[in-house]
């Protein structure tokens, strides 16, 4: 989330932003020379990804639960909703997408397809690339344009576990082998493709960001 937008929902805990000018508003948030035009573009922003409600004809402007009171009725009388937030794109080939940290958005999901009771610890990752293609989550493939379930509370891999790991700040989803009794690594793609497997050192700028346990497959439209 842009900083702008993170200033101005933290804004609106304490003020209403209705009464605010977008110059006033600038000024609340240390940013005095802030062009009233953005200020407005990020309000726009933060409404089209559902934190704020403007209302133009009764002039308000607050902040809105990420969950929408048809969904509440649901919720009741189906599967609770979790709100899961989709942390950048990983790749599934060579790792050469960076880990983008920020905030995209959010996977709108039912618990009975993550198989938990709470969403503690979990994040969504956009899979590119296909050398997942092969491998077993749950009896669903990684593929292209994939959503997968990252466990971040669960760093410690064990071999066979497949893990979204982070090498020199780019994230690639790959199966963990721990082959320390030959002083290495390994990184391994199960692919109907030839992947050739990221050999590392134990002691390398790498780290295993989580574990992951679900897929959310792409929809086959047609």
């Amino acid at each position: 989330m842009h900083i702008i937008q993170e200033k101005l929902l933290e804004l609106s805990k304490s003020k209403n932003l209705a009464s605010l000018s977008l110059r006033e508003m600038a000024k609340c948030i240390d940013l005095p020379n802030e062009s009233p035009q953005k200020i407005k573009h990020h309000l726009l922003q933060l409404q089209k990804r559902g934190f704020l409600t403007i209302d133009r004809i009764k002039g308000t402007m607050e902040r809105t639960s990420l969950e929408p009171s048809y969904v509440k009725g649901l919720l009741k009388k189906t599967a609770n909703l979790f709100s899961i937030p989709i942390i950048g794109i990983a790749n599934c080939g060579p790792a050469n997408i960076f880990a983008e940290q920020n905030f995209q958005g959010f996977l709108r999901i039912s618990s009975k397809l993550i198989g938990r009771s709470k969403p503690t610890g979990l994040y969504a990752i956009k899979t590119d690339g296909s050398s997942m293609n092969r491998a077993n989550i749950n009896d669903k493939s990684i593929e292209d344009g994939d959503f997968v379930i990252v466990d971040s509370d669960d760093k410690n891999a064990e071999t066979g576990n497949i893990v979204l790991a982070i090498i020199d700040n780019k994230a690639t989803i790959k199966r963990f082998v721990d082959d320390r009794n030959n002083g290495q690594i390994v990184l391994k793609a199960d692919s109907s493709f030839d992947y050739e497997p990221i050999y590392l050192h134990p002691e390398d700028d790498f780290f295993i960001n989580g574990k992951v346990i679900n897929v959310i497959k792409k929809p086959k439209i047609g």
